[in-house]
């Protein structure tokens, strides 16, 4: 993909995403020389899957200067490689478990990051046996465990729906106001393919990569 393209897509999402929902542009696999060319449109919030590549990316870009960027994790997080990740994340899209959240608010205070760091639970809302996240019926007894970490601020739920999946927008959003101590303030829902269905639904932040930067290779 020529600049010309990357900046003419990137343009042609960001016209579909109102004010006051956050674009996450997918960056995995892609290219630091593209991080670039869209933080010179102005664009700051990048997701990566792989913590070894959002580190890698995020230490190259601090040393040319792009150091506005926030680093979204939206990948399946391990405990062992929480400790590098925090140096450079700004928030945490995929907690699953207590596990990990209990090593990010450890790590995080251990790094002297400053404020608390945003996370989101990543919910199973289809229930697939082959896919991360809770499931919905257990979200409200994790939601509850979170709060109570005093360096993370819990931000919202998180799903990545099951191809051809019809409710599974409608279906966060009810969960999300059922939850114990109340409905979270951002839901993480909406790839390339359904982020603006996503976003009428309810959604404040979509997570688009090959709208943006083409199909991955």
């Amino acid at each position: 993909m020529g600049s010309s393209d990357l900046s003419s897509d990137y343009q042609t999402v960001r016209s579909k995403v109102p004010a006051g929902v956050t674009l996450v542009a997918v960056s995995k696999t892609k290219p630091v020389e593209m991080i670039q060319q869209l933080y010179r449109l102005g664009h700051r919030d990048f997701g990566e899957n792989y913590v070894q590549e959002l580190c890698e990316k995020a230490k190259w870009c601090r040393d040319q200067g792009l150091d506005q960027i926030r680093w979204h994790m939206i990948g399946h997080l391990q405990s062992n490689k929480v400790k590098a990740l925090v140096e450079y994340v700004s928030v945490v899209h995929t907690v699953d478990r207590l596990e990990i959240a209990q090593a990010l608010a450890k790590r995080w205070k251990e790094a002297g990051r400053s404020g608390k760091l945003p996370v989101f639970l990543e919910v199973n809302i289809d229930g697939e046996n082959s896919k991360a996240g809770i499931l919905p019926e257990k979200v409200g007894d994790l939601g509850l465990a979170v709060r109570g970490l005093s360096d993370l601020q819990l931000r919202g739920l998180m799903v990545i729906p099951a191809p051809g999946s019809k409710d599974a927008f409608q279906k966060t959003v009810l969960l999300n106001q059922g939850l114990p101590g109340g409905p979270l303030p951002e839901i993480s829902m909406g790839m390339s393919d359904d982020f603006e269905a996503a976003i009428r639904a309810g959604s404040t932040c979509v997570r688009v990569g090959s709208a943006i930067f083409g199909k991955r290779i």
